[in-house]
């Protein structure tokens, strides 16, 4: 028996889901979409723009990324997603500490705040999501700072522990906030190409 091929009426009704050569180009456009998202993350990153910056701090793009990919998927996805742009960014910028592991584990605690169905996607829950997730991200590097300055021999130039926690208490409020409010430029523009294209 063949199938029904005739178009689909405004009836209510949705068109079957695509088969075939066109599901695998639909999958691997929704990708290629997915995978050069980043790319303006990744520009911005480095741009110091008049108004972005809070004490001379700028917005961490990639971290509103990988919470906007984490909020509604698994938490190995997100684990994934900030391991790789933390790579991403740690070839941007200095290796030490790495942003790999504090973006892993943003994207993990995302991914898990999903699945305890915490997330609403309403504009409060996500900046209430970012906001506590550059807290984690931050508190996750300067705990890395603290260990490579405990590492180093006697002597070393390098900030001592209370100079780095002092640190540490401006960048992760100043980034939260800023991370917080520029959050819906980036979630909200992501959030409908992957509902449109993961379907």
């Amino acid at each position: 028996m063949q199938p029904d091929l005739r178009p689909v009426r405004a009836t209510g009704l949705t068109p079957p889901p695509p088969v075939g050569w066109q599901a695998i180009r639909q999958r691997l456009l929704s990708w290629t979409l997915t995978v050069l998202s980043v790319l303006p993350c990744l520009l911005l990153l480095p741009a110091r723009f008049p108004g972005m910056e809070l004490l001379g701090i700028a917005p961490n793009w990639l971290l509103v990324w990988v919470v906007a990919w984490s909020i509604k998927r698994s938490m190995w996805e997100g684990a994934v997603a900030g391991v790789a742009l933390g790579l991403l960014q740690d070839g941007m910028s200095a290796g030490v500490p790495t942003h790999a592991i504090s973006l892993g584990i943003v994207g993990i605690l995302t991914a898990r705040l999903q699945r305890e169905q915490v997330v609403q996607d309403d504009i409060i829950s996500v900046l209430l999501i970012v906001f506590g997730m550059t807290v984690v991200g931050e508190t996750v590097r300067a705990i890395q700072f603290s260990l490579y300055g405990w590492r180093l021999p006697d002597g070393t130039p390098f900030w001592s522990f209370e100079e780095i926690w002092r640190y540490y208490q401006q960048v992760a409020l100043g980034s939260a906030v800023l991370n917080s409010l520029w959050s819906p430029v980036i979630y909200y523009p992501l959030n409908l190409l992957w509902e449109r294209r993961f379907k």
